[in-house]
């Protein structure tokens, strides 16, 4: 067996951000010191390698000299220290109206993931997306208008549309802030979401887009302008996260790992 040194390109104070977080949990449930088999920051690094490399886990607990049942352990424990520092809807929206933001952008985003028993009344694979092609979790997110991730959603099953998910996790409060001023613009998945959610008019079936009143295609034009900033939205995450790319997890901690992405990215800076 050949051994080599390697680098993390991750900044030192994620790390270190992430192993304080550790460290107070394991002081919140009375674990004894010297009983882990990693101390906080060596834990902290086992886990933004599986996030930032999206390494098999047994590859990474082997490295760390842990077995992968405990590499597993570990996985989990960070994530969901991370996902509990993730920001509530309405507290984000309440911050972007407080900062002045002129709108936000609604966006879903399928992150595949290993197939998971389970069908619809229909017989279909509840996690397989027939638009993808793929299996995978539905989330829905929030970002500014200069494209920087602000809220993700828990995950629906793939073959979700983004309309339904996002009735069940984000329209109501969208409605609230739309009603403050605080309009939300959206792709044309969301239509039919209702008064406050801007999304670009369709053209008439089987008509040429010219069939649409001038104003209506400046309109269409515009939205897609502003909106297209946060179109970057998941793929920033996503390139940041590669795990995000593919989750070899349970699809339903899929938000979790989001959430945990989008904390990430907010300490990156």
């Amino acid at each position: 067996m050949v051994t080599y040194v390697s680098t993390l390109d991750v900044p030192r104070h994620v790390v270190e951000f992430l192993a304080r977080l550790l460290a107070a949990q394991r002081r919140r449930i009375g674990t004894p010191k010297g009983s882990r088999a990693l101390g906080p920051y060596r834990q902290a690094v086992l886990v933004l390698r599986w996030f930032r490399e999206r390494g098999c886990v047994h590859c990474l607990a082997r490295d760390a000299g842990v077995s992968q049942a405990t590499g597993y352990r570990y996985l989990h424990e960070d994530i969901d220290a991370l996902a509990d520092q993730a920001p509530d809807l309405h507290d984000v929206l309440s911050r972007c109206q407080r900062e002045g933001m002129t709108h936000v952008i609604l966006d879903g985003t399928l992150i595949e993931s290993d197939r998971l028993a389970g069908l619809r009344d229909n017989g279909n694979d509840l996690w397989f997306s027939q638009n993808h092609k793929a299996f995978g979790g539905n989330i829905q997110f929030l970002s500014a208008p200069d494209g920087t991730p602000l809220w993700v959603s828990d995950v629906e099953p793939g073959s979700t549309p983004d309309i339904t998910a996002a009735c069940l996790h984000a329209l109501p409060a969208l409605y609230m802030a739309a009603a403050d001023g605080l309009p939300t613009l959206a792709d044309k998945g969301y239509i039919g979401a209702g008064i406050g959610i801007l999304i670009p008019v369709r053209r008439p079936k089987g008509k040429s887009e010219q069939a649409l009143h001038v104003d209506t295609r400046m309109f269409n034009n515009l939205l897609r302008h502003v909106r297209a900033l946060g179109e970057r939205t998941a793929a920033e995450l996503k390139q940041r996260r590669r795990t995000l790319q593919y989750v070899t997890l349970s699809p339903s901690r899929i938000g979790d790992i989001a959430r945990t992405a989008l904390v990430l990215n907010g300490i990156w800076k």
